[in-house]
């Protein structure tokens, strides 16, 4: 993982989804409100730190961990004056060696999972790094999103929304090259991963539910966001949404 965000321009990409953004804001802030008390938060994989700002005021204590050195430099710059947050250079396996075990009450992992095949491992150590009622909020790739859904049914694949393995997005060309993974995942099978580590689904939100290039060029960013945020319940049922967040707590 640090290699390849080393040689990638990740700020770059978010140029232009500013709809994006937001909705995952959302989605995060709502499940900071069903949180009564944070003294530490941990995120994993925190690229430039795009996400601190919205969640960091509700600890004393915040470690934020990204692997790429390049990423790390930035937020690591930005956020200097703050004192309640530590910067760490790891890889998830590596965190428990840094973070000791049942002494988080939040750990944050948002657009990571796409590059982790062993699930079971990582959720596994979440678990270890929480404390026992302590919670963690999940975003991840989701194969069986609309836009999908309605693809595979017009090429004949009817068993296409029960297949729950996992999907590896890149090209055989990227394959080839060795490129970072790009994993979806059925929401079930996470679900099912979540509940045999000992956590409670506490709520799930379908997010970026109305991307389209189209609505982007007509409707504001406003005015999406304002929509996207009456849709993100109603909508997680049917695991409408391209991503979707799921906040879990671990069961003592």
């Amino acid at each position: 993982m640090s290699a390849a965000y080393d040689t990638f321009d990740y700020p770059s990409y978010w140029i232009g989804r500013d709809y994006e953004h937001r909705s995952e804001v959302v989605a995060l802030k709502a499940f900071l409100h069903k949180i009564p008390k944070i003294n530490t938060i941990l995120e994993i994989g925190a690229g430039f730190g795009r996400m601190i700002p919205f969640y960091s005021f509700r600890a004393k204590r915040v470690i934020v961990t990204e692997p790429s050195s390049k990423l790390l430099k930035i937020p690591r710059q930005k956020f200097k004056n703050k004192k309640n947050i530590t910067f760490l250079q790891s890889t998830i396996d590596n965190i428990p060696v840094k973070v000791r075990n049942g002494s988080v009450d939040l750990i944050i992992m948002i657009r990571v999972l796409h590059h982790i095949e062993d699930v079971g491992q990582t959720i596994n150590t979440v678990r270890k790094l929480l404390r026992n009622g302590g919670y963690f909020a999940l975003e991840f790739a989701n194969k069986t999103h609309f836009k999908a859904v309605l693809t595979e049914l017009a090429r004949g694949n009817i068993n296409f929304i029960n297949n729950e393995e996992v999907e590896d997005r890149r090209s055989a060309k990227s394959i080839k090259k060795k490129t970072l993974p790009f994993f979806n995942y059925h929401p079930n099978a996470i679900n099912k991963i979540l509940t045999d580590n000992g956590f409670e689904i506490i709520e799930k939100r379908s997010v970026s539910n109305i991307r389209s290039p189209l609505l982007k060029s007509i409707f504001s960013v406003d005015l999406l966001v304002y929509v996207e945020s009456m849709v993100q319940k109603i909508f997680a049922p049917f695991n409408f949404g391209p991503s979707i967040f799921i906040l879990a707590k671990k069961r003592a």
